[in-house]
């Protein structure tokens, strides 16, 4: 009996190692044969290069990318705007976010244009921006920021809204200033919704970023998704499709990697 006691804490690593291992390798599996369709089943089946080219293709033509149309000033150029607008998205968000919900007269006030804002395609704002201040960075810029700003407002205003009043009325019975409340009770119960949205933020980011190089940008992958487009180029503008997503996902990954260090007395349901 104590032989079999002892044996299932060992049982269980040995699950728990197995299983780390086993879907990785699931994921490289997986991985591989949508490589392997991509380079052979498009000729099988007829389909020209123009339309859907080979995964060998898009190697070749990220290299000559890298040659000859300086891929690595557009990749850098639109990973830093990206980070940038995040940044300053998180920031304006979070901050209107706090401010109405230590307001909520001013967030009664406001909500009817902080929606009328939301709903307006923010596409639609990228030719107004190149009007206003030309075809530099700001208008890709600014696109990044709005489109981060919504979903951190909605987040950290949803969070101030559903807070334990039990907390904050036995903070003010100890006499605690509103600044001091608001660091010590309201600031980290809302810090989950804060990482939530900032995970929604980071891939809104590319999003963003992308549709004001597309519009009118100079640099940036954007620029050749456009560029690839009017030249036919269509593994041109799969790789720049590509490397938009690896930004998206590095993104992702750095405030996911931010939020389980923020947040690790939060318990983690079981996997």
């Amino acid at each position: 009996m104590n032989s079999s006691v002892e044996l299932l804490p060992v049982t269980v690593a040995w699950r728990d190692r197995a299983s780390s291992f086993a879907l990785p390798a699931a994921s490289l599996a997986v991985a591989a044969l949508v490589l392997v369709a991509w380079q052979y089943l498009p000729p099988a089946l007829g389909v020209p290069k123009y339309i859907i080219p080979r995964f060998s293709d898009l190697v070749t033509e990220m290299g000559r990318m890298w040659r000859s149309e300086n891929l690595l000033r557009h990749f850098v150029s639109t990973a830093t705007m990206s980070v940038l607008g995040f940044i300053l998205g998180s920031l304006f968000g979070a901050a209107c976010g706090y401010a109405l919900g230590l307001s909520p007269l001013w967030e009664k006030i406001l909500s009817p244009y902080i929606l009328a804002l939301q709903i307006a395609p923010k596409v639609a704002f990228a030719p107004l921006f190149i009007m206003w201040f030309g075809y530099n960075a700001w208008p890709k810029l600014i696109v990044t920021v709005l489109v981060v700003f919504f979903p951190i407002l909605v987040n950290v205003l949803q969070s101030m809204r559903t807070i334990d009043r039990d907390l904050v009325n036995l903070a003010r019975a100890y006499s605690m200033r509103r600044s001091v409340i608001f660091w010590k009770v309201l600031f980290p119960a809302s810090m989950p919704n804060l990482m939530a949205g900032l995970r929604i933020g980071a891939t809104l980011a590319v999003i963003g970023i992308t549709v004001g190089e597309l519009v009118g940008g100079e640099t940036g992958l954007g620029y050749l998704i456009t560029f690839g487009e009017g030249q036919a180029n269509t593994a041109m503008v799969f790789d720049a499709i590509a490397l938009l997503t690896l930004i998206g996902i590095v993104m992702y990954r750095a405030v996911a990697a931010i939020e389980h260090r923020v947040l690790h007395y939060i318990p983690r349901g079981v996997q």
